[in-house]
């Protein structure tokens, strides 16, 4: 991995370049039909980061991206996100999709609008490429629209206007990538119940073998799903109504509960076996989570 090729792009002038296109016609957010740019192929793998915020639509994508140890061959219309510093792996092979819309946003050009706040929350900017958004061929209608209002705005001569415009339609695309990201998990809602029983399995496993060795995480988790930890936790959130974190320390709380009824272990004791490294820490979750003290709780069964 260390003998990749690497490119950083720091500029909407140099991603351009790197794209073979035409200058932008705005210092801080570009769009560019994938139909436009020259078709370009790998002959080796090579990393890249960028400094925007950048979502792409793809329709009919031969190319390959590789997340961790896997593989993703996108080949239908998926929208990808991506955050500034956030490095992808182009595997050799075709660059671009055949068709589809890139949008690229300095953090600058959102820098005095509330979207600038509102964007760092949405998580699909911290999903993994494996887990872009499928579109059904109406929603991608939808999202097409938009980046053609974006586009054509684009074009237009700069005005005291145009950035409130430009910034308006993408707050709709991405309240739209929202309510489909929702509709993704429910209609998956098969899949993520089998998801639930995989965590399930894992957290018992954690609490009955790995005592001792610090509180389990979402990152914990969703490593071992090969999965993001906003991706899972808002999964879990949409089956359970509680993120991956609640739903480990409500595992935990019930674990506690059958050491403290079943054994006579001090609290201490407890605390360590179930990863905390201070008591305290543990006394105040299970206050919090039952509002009752451990100690109190073990009494109530005497």
């Amino acid at each position: 991995m260390n003998d990749d090729k690497f490119t950083h792009i720091k500029t909407l002038s140099q991603q351009h370049r790197t794209l073979g296109i035409a200058s932008p016609k705005h210092p801080l957010f570009s769009i560019v039909r994938f139909e436009n740019i020259p078709k370009i192929e790998n002959e080796e793998r090579f990393k890249k980061l960028s400094d925007f915020y950048q979502v792409a639509l793809k329709i009919d994508c031969p190319c390959k991206l590789k997340y961790g140890q896997s593989q993703y061959d996108f080949d239908k219309g998926v929208l990808s996100f991506f955050a500034p510093k956030q490095v992808s792996i182009l595997e050799p092979g075709p660059v671009f999709p055949a068709s589809g819309w890139l949008l690229t946003i300095h953090p600058d050009f959102l820098r005095s609008y509330p979207l600038n706040t509102k964007i760092k929350t949405l998580g699909f900017f911290d999903y993994n490429v494996n887990e872009a958004l499928l579109l059904s061929e109406e929603e991608q209608q939808s999202i097409e629209k938009i980046f053609e209002q974006i586009d054509r705005e684009y074009r237009l001569p700069i005005d005291t206007f145009s950035q409130d415009v430009v910034i308006a339609n993408i707050e709709l695309l991405f309240t739209y990538c929202q309510r489909y990201y929702n509709r993704q998990f429910i209609t998956r809602k098969i899949i993520y119940n089998d998801l639930l029983a995989k965590v399930e399995r894992l957290l018992n496993a954690y609490f009955e073998n790995e005592t001792g060795k610090g509180l389990p995480t979402a990152a914990d988790l969703a490593s071992q799903l090969n999965m993001s930890p906003k991706y899972l936790s808002d999964c879990l959130k949409q089956l359970t109504g509680q993120t991956a974190q609640q739903l480990i320390h409500e595992k935990l709380i019930e674990h506690a509960k059958d050491i403290l009824t079943t054994t006579d272990l001090s609290v201490s004791e407890i605390a360590y076996q179930l990863g905390f490294e201070y008591p305290q820490s543990f006394n105040k979750l299970f206050k919090q989570k039952t509002n009752q003290t451990p100690v109190e709780y073990r009494q109530s069964f005497n």
